[in-house]
Order: C-alpha cells, then sequence, then structure tokens
C-alpha cells in the first residue's frame, strides 16, 4: 500500500501554523476505516462499507461559504448572494484560529491532486480532523503514485476542522460554520460543519475559477462517458436530476459522475478520483452499478442501518441527501485515465416536478445557452421545510453555488465549443409525466435510457422537420414524434395528462418563471440567447 510506503515520511506543517500535532499521513482507506470504528465514528454496513453521520449538517450550507475578496478576485467574480466576500484579514486570522484548533492533536494529512489530464493537474493537500474526512479524500481526490508522492509539492491546501465553531460577532462569519475560499493563499478552511460534500465542492469552486480565467478551459458540473466509437457524453444537471445514474451505463466506459472540465484541445477530463451519489430510493434494479460500488472503502453519510447492517434506502428520517462516496474504479465500466474525445451529445437534466416539459426534445444553439444559463429543475413537496406544491429551482449552468464567475462567461465558453465541435444538445425531462407531482409519476428510468440511446446513436433524426419532431407551444422545443422503445404517447408531455387545460395552465406558468428568473442575465445575453427563450408573450 502506498500508505504502508509513506509510514515514515517527515512532514511540518508548521509553515500552515499547526504545531506539536500527530500526522497520520496518506493512511490506506482501510486503516481510517478501522481508526472510525474504533472511536465510535463510524459503523460497517453489511456491504462492507464504512457507515457515518455527519452531525448537524447533512448538506452544503450555501449561505456560509465566501470567498476572499483581494486583488485577484475583485474585478473577477461575480460578488453577490451566490459569492458572498470575506476580508483578507478576518481570513487570516480564522485561518490562524483553525490552524490552532488542529495543533495538538491527532490528524490526518493526504496528498492528492484534481484533474486527470496531467495538463491541468492541481495538486492539493487535505488535512483533517476526522479519519473519515480522510478517507472520503482518498475516494474523491485523484490518487498520486508513490513515486508522485515523494517529491509531491501540494499547490492548494484545505485545513477541514469540523469540531471548530466560529464565533460570527468576532470572525465575521454568519454562523459557527463555514467555508472559505483564498485565491490569492490558495487555500480553503472548513470548520463547523463534518458535511463532506464541502470538501469537495470547495476545490470545484476553485477550478470554476482557475481553469477558465488561466487554461482557457470550461468548468462543467456534469457526468461524461464515452462509448466504443470514441464520442463523448455529457450530462448537466442538479441534484437529483439523475446524472450519476444516467452517466453509470454497462455499455458506455464511464469518465465521471459530476465535475469536469472541457480543453482547447477538445478534450473533457474528470476533476475526480471518485464519486458522491445520492442513495435514496437505492436499487439494485434500477442502479446496478452505483448499488454495487458500496462495498469495503465506500463511505455511506446519513443512513439508517437495521440490526444486520442492512440500509434502508427509502428512510429519510436523517435526511432527504443520504450519499455513498466510493473510488471510481469502483464501478466495473470506467474509461482509464478519466478523459474523453469528441464530445457528440450534450444532455441539460431536469426533475420537471409540474410534469409539463418534453420527456426528450433537441435544442438550437440558442435555446442550449438559454437553458444552460437558467439550469432548471424543480423542488417536490417535502423536501424543504415549507415546500407544499412543486417549485421552480434555477441554478445557473446548473452549479451556481459553485460558480465564482457570471454564468454569461461559462456559457459563452460552452456556445463557442458547441459550434467548434459541431455537438447535439438535448433537454432531457426525468422528472413527472401524466401530470404534476402528487398526481403524475414519475418517468420510468428505462424510457429514458431509451432515448438518451437513440440520441446518442442518431435514430433521433437531426432534421426537426414537421414530420420528425413537433415544436412545442409554450416552450418552443422540438420534441421528437417517435422514439425507439418508447411508447408514442410518452414522448407528448400534454398527451399523458388527458386534461388539456390543467396542462397548458401549468405550463404557462413554468414558463413565466423561466422567463421571470432569467431577467437578472437579460442586459448580459446575446439576441440569439434571448430568442431561445419560451416564446410565450
Amino acid at each position: 500500500m502506498v500508505a504502508d510506503s509513506l509510514a515514515s515520511k517527515t512532514l511540518s506543517l508548521e509553515k500552515l501554523g499547526i504545531k506539536n500535532a500527530k500526522i497520520n499521513y496518506q493512511l490506506s482507506p482501510e486503516k481510517l476505516h478501522e481508526i472510525s470504528v474504533e472511536n465510535d465514528m463510524g459503523t460497517t454496513a453489511s456491504s462492507g462499507a464504512l457507515a457515518v453521520n455527519t452531525g448537524t449538517f447533512t448538506g452544503r450550507s450555501p449561505l456560509d461559504r465566501f470567498i476572499v475578496r483581494d486583488a485577484k478576485t475583485e474585478d473577477k467574480v461575480w460578488w453577490g448572494n451566490i459569492n458572498l466576500p470575506f476580508g483578507e484579514e478576518a481570513f487570516a486570522k480564522l485561518k490562524a484560529k483553525v490552524a490552532n484548533y488542529l495543533s495538538e492533536k491527532e490528524i490526518y494529512v493526504r496528498d492528492s491532486y484534481a484533474c486527470a489530464d496531467e495538463n491541468y493537474r492541481l495538486n492539493i493537500r487535505v488535512i483533517n480532523e476526522y479519519p473519515w474526512s480522510n478517507m472520503f479524500a482518498y475516494n474523491m481526490f485523484l490518487r498520486p503514485t508513490v513515486e508522485e508522492l515523494k517529491t509531491f509539492d501540494p499547490e492548494w491546501t484545505i485545513l477541514n476542522a469540523p469540531g471548530f465553531l466560529a464565533d460570527p460577532e468576532v470572525d465575521g462569519t454568519r454562523q459557527s460554520n463555514f467555508a472559505i475560499l483564498s485565491f490569492t493563499e490558495k487555500t480553503i478552511i472548513i470548520g463547523g460543519t463534518g458535511y463532506t460534500g464541502e470538501i469537495k465542492k470547495g476545490i470545484f469552486s476553485a477550478l470554476n475559477f482557475i481553469l477558465p480565467v488561466e487554461k482557457e478551459t470550461l468548468p462543467m458540473h456534469c457526468s461524461a462517458n464515452v462509448g466504443d466509437n470514441g464520442e463523448t457524453a455529457i450530462f448537466f444537471g442538479l441534484s437529483g436530476t439523475g446524472k450519476t445514474t444516467l452517466s453509470a451505463d454497462p455499455e458506455r466506459k464511464l469518465i465521471g459522475d459530476d465535475e469536469h472540465g472541457w480543453t482547447k484541445e477538445n478534450t473533457i477530463f474528470n476533476f475526480e478520483g471518485g464519486c458522491y451519489a445520492k442513495v435514496i430510493n437505492l436499487s439494485k434494479e434500477n442502479e446496478p452499478d452505483i448499488f454495487n460500488a458500496i462495498k469495503p472503502g465506500a463511505i455511506l453519510e446519513n443512513v439508517i442501518l437495521d440490526e444486520q447492517g442492512n440500509v434502508a434506502f427509502e428512510d429519510t428520517s436523517i435526511t432527504q441527501n443520504t450519499r455513498v462516496s466510493y473510488p471510481i474504479n469502483h464501478i466495473d465500466n470506467i474509461q482509464e485515465p478519466s478523459v474523453g474525445k469528441n464530445p457528440k451529445n450534450i444532455f441539460f437534466l431536469t426533475a420537471d416536478a409540474f410534469g409539463v416539459l418534453p420527456p426528450i426534445s433537441k435544442l438550437t444553439p440558442g435555446q442550449a445557452a438559454y437553458h444552460f444559463i437558467s439550469g432548471y429543475t424543480a423542488k417536490v413537496a417535502g423536501t424543504e421545510a415549507g415546500v407544499t406544491e412543486p417549485q421552480p429551482s434555477f441554478s445557473a449552468c446548473f452549479g451556481a453555488p459553485f460558480m465564482p464567475l457570471h454564468p454569461t462567461k461559462y456559457a459563452e465558453m460552452l456556445s463557442e465549443k458547441m459550434k467548434a465541435s459541431g455537438v447535439n444538445v438535448w433537454l432531457i425531462n426525468t422528472g413527472w409525466t401524466g401530470g404534476p407531482y402528487g398526481v403524475g409519476s414519475r418517468m420510468k428510468l428505462k424510457y429514458t435510457r431509451a432515448m438518451i440511446k437513440a440520441a446518442m446513436n442518431g435514430e433521433l433524426t437531426q432534421e426537426t422537420s414537421h414530420d420528425h419532431y413537433h415544436i412545442h407551444s409554450v416552450f418552443g422545443l422540438a420534441q421528437p414524434r417517435t422514439c425507439p422503445g418508447v411508447p408514442t404517447e410518452v414522448l407528448s408531455p400534454r398527451a399523458t395528462w388527458n386534461n388539456d387545460e390543467g396542462y397548458y395552465a401549468t405550463a404557462n406558468k413554468l414558463a413565466r418563471s423561466f422567463k421571470d428568473n432569467f431577467k437578472k442575465f437579460e442586459e448580459y445575453a446575446s439576441e440569439e440567447i434571448m430568442n431561445g427563450q419560451p416564446p410565450l408573450g
């Protein structure tokens, strides 16, 4: 094991202000699992995976994520209610407090990197208070070889201290938890939260600034896979839309499930070395790849186990956001290295809880940019306090909480790459059909897979003529009239409702939500992008 070869490596963290700590460097996942169980920080599930509880926070806390406002970020970051500014001096003081908190403790240090394309590699040192957080870093980042570790020089550092609570009045945070990025110091400090997603999303946020500003590369909140013909498919989508599920296709090799870059050389590369999948209602029948990846080395978060250690995947008593983290090699059919070429199809995934969007539609370049900037999905009743009926949810570029630049910057890059590569763009509704949430039913996974397969195989003719496509009267989307493996009536959302008046009232309501949301982008959007909006007056 790598850890065994490096057990004697001397490591000093005094430059960071961490003194007299007992440093566990590059421990194996097996050892970190063992330590977690021995210290009552986790239990072993029947599958052999480690099950942990992340504490008070079972998801990210967007209002407590900050970026240091300094000479490097002042004129580039899109400041507002997503990218919240934090002072340089306040950051220095809080970082020193976190370092002092980690001093004298037993801590866990891991050297790893992001970006599978070696031309874009970013070396990272993660310093964790908890052993299972360090195991998460092993799973989610790329793993250097023993030889590479001998000369490893970290460019970015993450200080992760879930047990450290900030004092908002003194430290300048909103509350006791925080995640703060400094692009000048190349450091991320995380405190007051055990939710591991803050670690991976911190680096994702960093790359979403570094790659477009310094590397002419588009960062994307997407999954990706590649077929035997060498053609790459990209899947954009917010949590719960099927991004991980649909990219884990036994007939195609997985590049990655969440975060990728699209280079000026027209290649796609994974940022990560693992997958972080939702497991709510997970079943072996519907998602065999993810189900089978839950084995020794995987980490289950906030799930309920029975007395035999079996997971109750349907149990949401802790959170709807139950998760599993595992190294990408837990998936059998993966692309090695995690790099693809020749992107030919892009799928925008949305879980439309109103049940009015077509299950698949082909987008024009203007529509593609419009829907990319919009980043639509819907919240369903019961997922958040106060949500009693479906609510539209828009997240620019399908990842607004992690995008430091203005969304139109990413949309312009995507448009340029789409046109240069001749890629097809599709909008896929993985949400409801036959009516809204509570009335209709969720689109069957087998139908969605059939539609995506047909699109990738060229079985949905490229000509958006009347014979082959119907133009949706409210959204202006070209929806295919037929698709192999899918009942014709499923392709028409109106037909599945059996209630034209109710359907069009709901469709018009959602279209107006699109327009209202887009008002904040209109002054930055081109005529082509504006022409991609729903034609509703």
